[in-house]
């Protein structure tokens, strides 16, 4: 009989074994993978996500106090900077308070020119300019409420009190997997038309691109100089600082999912390790009959090592290709979770993780088994 004969026969022994050690892996690698495109959700694609060229400005008290609009005109006479654009967080959902939208009312004029990989057809983006209750979408928010070009879309503000309605004018798409495909811009203007007085002619935030990267710290400096001592101070940082600042907000994601990978991996090594030495155990007899028979202590202890790293490839394999359909299928967090993807990347990681595990799993009682003394073996059947 071949090697991987005499393997794959002594593996379906016992099938009931098998499967439950199938699935210890299955279940771990499934978790490994959602946890891992969690964690890149969160954070993990930072840089991806972030323009090196940009450079964000808001209220030195946060999110809460607003900017003038008249801030723009200053930002674009520091050197360096090419444009400048701003947004307002509005603060919405979509027919049920459960489907919640990232909207943003946006400068029309200088938003392309600042975030050039958002690509949005001229056609569309021409009708957008021209509608005042226009709005672009991004393709993922698209597909998520099965909206097209055309369609007429009531949206209940949770922010700006009351029902805002809007015309899909556009969709935009941005690099899969990379960019944020999950906005809604809408005109500033017509958020304009209703607010208060109180608010008028303020924004959100700033977005300022710039021409050299390597000066994107020294910008955020000047124009946190720019409005120093104003009664409208501000904040400024690279993008990849503001998104990381941003991710905190939410605790220490990477920390907690790293322990929970560790006490999964852990168990399922105990577990695995459990199930060879039983595996063994019972063979012992058939193992020292292998070693009478001419096999060297070597390929004994390769045999077992083999049981151990196949059940752990065929069982961690099944979990991650799970975990690939259920993350491209099913985003638990569509108005958090921007980017949902389980990078190939990741997929290698954790099936090098699964076969560390199975080799680990199986070392010692691999080192047994080729340890065992065939004399001493069959005085014990």
């Amino acid at each position: 009989m071949k090697f991987s004969g005499l393997v794959f026969a002594n593996l379906f022994r016992k099938k009931l074994r098998l499967l439950l050690t199938l699935g210890s892996f299955g279940v771990a690698l499934f978790l490994f993978g959602f946890l891992a495109v969690v964690r890149a959700g969160f954070g993990g694609g930072v840089q991806d996500v972030a323009g090196a060229d940009r450079v964000v400005t808001l209220s030195r008290s946060g999110f809460i106090q607003l900017l003038p609009r008249a801030y723009q005109d200053r930002m674009l006479r520091i050197p360096g900077v090419k444009a400048v654009t701003f947004d307002q967080w509005f603060g919405g959902v979509y027919q049920d308070e459960k489907n919640g939208v990232t909207e943003f009312a946006i400068d029309v004029a200088n938003q392309r020119q600042v975030f050039p990989e958002m690509k949005v057809p001229e056609d569309q983006w021409e009708a957008f300019i021209k509608d005042r209750r226009g709005a672009i979408v991004g393709v993922k928010t698209a597909q998520r409420f099965g909206w097209k070009v055309g369609d007429h879309i009531p949206i209940k503000g949770t922010i700006f009190a009351g029902t805002w309605d809007f015309n899909l004018d556009g969709i935009y798409h941005g690099r899969p997997n990379k960019d944020d495909e999950t906005q809604f811009w809408f005109q500033w203007d017509y958020l304009q038309e209703r607010v208060g007085a109180d608010i008028k002619g303020q924004v959100g935030w700033y977005t300022v691109r710039i021409a050299n990267p390597d000066d994107a710290a020294r910008i955020s400096k000047a124009i946190d100089a720019e409005f120093a001592n104003s009664p409208y101070e501000t904040h400024s940082d690279p993008e990849s600082v503001f998104f990381a600042n941003w991710v905190k907000q939410f605790g220490n994601i990477q920390l907690l999912i790293l322990s929970i990978g560790g006490v999964v991996f852990f168990t399922l090594l105990l577990v695995t390790g459990n199930t060879m030495a039983i595996a063994v155990r019972e063979r012992t007899a058939e193992l020292a009959v292998l070693k009478a028979v001419g096999y060297s202590d070597r390929f004994v202890m390769l045999f077992v090592l083999s049981e151990s790293l196949v059940i752990a490839l065929i069982g961690g394999g099944l979990g991650l290709v799970f975990a690939k359909v259920i993350t491209t299928l099913w985003n638990p967090l569509p108005g958090v979770l921007q980017i949902f993807y389980f990078s190939p990347q990741a997929m290698l990681t954790g099936l090098l993780v699964t076969l560390a595990v199975g080799a680990i799993s199986g070392l010692l009682p691999a080192i047994g088994a080729m340890r065992l003394r065939v004399v001493d073996a069959l005085r014990r059947v």
